[in-house]
């Protein structure tokens, strides 16, 4: 059974950090592009950050380039996000998200295409 699974989310006050983890089972990691999206109550989910299968290449959205960090260890089968400086306008639902990289073109201004596994998400909250 193909899953991705999310943890890592929780309550932090502004400025703080957190570190989010998303684990595949079922698949390998190899071979798939990977992205964090996140939607807060009443917006349309956002995507944040994308990673590239091949050679790391990585893609940020502008409303979090420079405090959001996504890495892959696909030896562990895992992708994370570090959330760093976080502001309450952070506060979201946070996914990720799998594709065969066929499926996906990731640049360091582009991520686009067709995801083909999801995780059920892991709730961030930044408040005082």
């Amino acid at each position: 059974q193909v899953q991705l699974v999310e943890s890592g989310g929780g309550l932090v006050q502004p400025g703080g950090s957190l570190r989010l983890s998303c684990a595949a089972s079922g698949f390998t990691l190899d071979y798939h592009a990977l992205g964090w999206f996140r939607q807060a109550p009443g917006k349309e989910r956002e995507g944040t950050a994308c990673i590239s299968s091949s050679d790391e290449t990585t893609y940020y959205a502008d409303s979090v380039k420079g405090r959001f960090t996504i890495s892959r260890d696909n030896a562990k089968n895992t992708v994370y996000l570090q959330l760093n400086s976080q502001k309450p306008e952070d506060t979201a639902v946070y996914y990720c998200a799998g594709a065969v990289h066929t499926k996906l073109i990731v640049t360091t201004t582009t991520c686009a295409g067709i995801y083909d596994y999801w995780g059920q998400g892991t709730q961030v909250t930044v408040s005082s």
